[in-house]
């Protein structure tokens, strides 16, 4: 660690006490994505005391009201402009023994905000910009989890969002307009003696939100179920043909699909007219999902036929694919062994995971890199997770971020302009990339009868 690291730390421990406050509060304070307005209202609070002017997502002119935020800090001098996120959801996991009102920060987000917090304080410190060039934005962003897909279908309608998941709709919205390149922390568990305390892989999965509605008819399910036609049989049939599909995806494209039902809302002695299934189709690769979508499409509405019920398909756009650029994985890497030593650090440039995150949608137009701090325990997104160290979860994450911000604008920003320089987008902006996904966009009544039983199927 060189003498301006050991400053950077020294910034970042002058507010630990604060990180660790903040880490608890928001831990018992969950929301699930687009409503996470406890801790949008506590954080930007805190922002405000530090000084700073945190720009509102929901006051954007034109948009939705929605939470999540973003500050400024500028070096005032001319040079590359870093996005850092830091992320406000929580799921919908009521059987955590923590959660409230069904909620839990099971995937460790709110430690995320809890160092977004730390970060502006330090980076509000004298000296903290010095030697720097370009411009640090600040994002406290809503809604990772690509989860309640009906209940943001619905702010879609209404004209709240446009985008299921929170970076994607900030894109929409114009907060990452000029942004070059971007990092953020995610926590992890490390495992058994937890052997390190950084990871980060090359890249994760892409997906699209699915939500299936098979149609049917109530009947007397003892008297008279032959008037009746089962939407639940109808919705069983169509995930088993999927199933009998999944021998047919290739493993390069690392597909996934993992529907849950939601239930039927009719008694137990009536044939139910309605399943509603949710699901993601994930993917390596934009193409390769869209590719066998089609085809889970056609297996679901082969289903129906089948059963003679209908089937109403809606595909939403939801994360793209992300991938990590090696030059600037390398950079956050040292970065981290500066901070820890190299033996507490574990960076795979091969390994590719089949989660998905909506960082994918800014690694598709710009280079950004999304690693781990440890600190956390159990399983994510499970009954057990926890955070079993704040200090090394959330306190690193601000000290290895300001080790990443100085590497990258320090000395005229020449490691953040060779990265940009050297990197090759999917997509050359972002109006084109939103224009690519929105070709994703289906509403499709899949089969229609005619009087006479006839059907025809439209499942693209």
């Amino acid at each position: 660690m060189n003498e301006r690291q050991t400053f950077l730390v020294s910034i970042s421990d002058r507010h630990r006490q604060m990180v660790l406050d903040a880490e608890r509060w928001l831990w018992a304070h969950p929301q699930t994505g687009y409503t996470e307005w406890e801790a949008h209202n506590y954080l930007v609070g805190k922002f405000e005391e530090l000084g700073l002017h945190p720009v509102l997502a929901g006051k954007i002119p034109g948009f939705g009201d929605i939470p999540g935020f973003y500050a400024d800090f500028e070096t005032g001098k001319e040079g590359p402009f870093l996005a850092v996120f830091g992320e406000l959801d929580a799921l919908d996991i009521a059987n955590h023994p923590e959660s409230v009102n069904g909620m839990t920060h099971c995937c460790g987000h709110h430690a995320q905000s809890a160092a977004l917090l730390g970060l502006a304080a330090a980076l509000n410190e004298e000296g903290a910009l010095s030697g720097l060039c370009g411009k640090i934005r600040l994002i406290a962003v809503p809604a990772e989890e690509m989860i309640q897909l009906a209940f943001r279908e619905e702010l879609r309608k209404k004209g709240v969002i446009t985008y299921m998941g929170g970076k994607t709709e900030f894109m929409h919205r114009g907060i990452l307009d000029g942004v070059d390149l971007a990092i953020m922390v995610h926590g992890t568990s490390a495992g058994e003696g937890e052997p390190y305390d950084f990871s980060c892989n090359r890249g994760n999965n892409g997906c699209m939100a699915k939500t299936i509605r098979y149609k049917g008819k109530s009947a007397h399910a003892g008297g008279s179920p032959h008037k009746g036609i089962n939407a639940q049989y109808a919705a069983m049939l169509g995930l088993q043909a999927v199933n009998d599909l999944r021998e047919t995806f290739q493993e390069k494209d690392t597909i996934r699909f993992h529907p849950i039902m939601m239930g039927v809302n009719c008694a137990v002695n009536i044939i139910p007219d309605e399943m509603k299934i949710e699901s993601y189709v994930r993917g390596r690769t934009l193409e390769a999902i869209k590719r066998e979508n089609t085809k889970i499409n056609r297996a679901l509405a082969g289903a129906a036929l089948a059963m003679g019920a209908g089937v109403e398909l809606t595909d939403r756009p939801g994360y793209a694919p992300e991938l990590h650029d090696r030059q600037f994985m390398e950079l956050v890497e040292q970065c981290c062994a500066d901070l820890v030593g190299k033996d507490r650090v574990r960076f795979d440039y091969d390994f590719f995971s089949t989660g998905s995150s909506d960082f994918g949608d800014i690694t598709s137009v710009m280079p950004g890199v999304q690693f781990s701090a440890a600190g956390a325990t159990g399983t994510f997104h499970g009954i057990n997770f926890h955070v079993a160290d704040p200090d090394r979860l959330c306190v690193n994450a601000v000290k290895s971020q300001l080790f990443v911000i100085d590497a990258l604008l320090k000395d005229d920003g020449a490691a953040a302009k060779k990265i940009v320089a050297d990197y090759r987008p999917q997509y050359p902006s972002i109006p084109a990339y939103l224009e690519a996904i929105n070709e994703l966009v289906l509403d499709r009544d899949a089969v229609i009868y005619d009087e006479d039983g006839n059907a025809e199927v439209h499942f693209r």
